[in-house]
């Protein structure tokens, strides 16, 4: 596995609050980005909250910033997704 790139101000975060760009589905993940993050993030078919995590994602509402939890800090990997209200 590669090293995650590091990202100023993102240092040691395992959350941060991000707006949706895009979630394009493939086989194994969702692949997402986000407009703070020029960085491609993945949310795994295999993780218990994927559907969930991929409903918030898609929400017409989401034109604000959600709160996006990952696996690890500077990880790319999504471990959950919640909104902020």
């Amino acid at each position: 596995m590669t090293e995650p790139v590091r990202v100023p101000g993102d240092e040691g975060q395992r959350e941060r609050r991000l707006t949706v760009t895009r979630v394009r589905e493939g086989a194994d993940y969702a692949e997402v980005t986000f407009y703070e993050s020029a960085r491609f993030y993945r949310l795994q078919r295999s993780n218990p909250a994927y559907e969930i995590a991929l409903q918030r994602l898609r929400a017409p509402s989401n034109a604000k910033p959600l709160r996006v939890r990952f696996t690890a800090p500077n990880s790319d990997v999504i471990e959950s997704v919640r909104s902020d209200e």
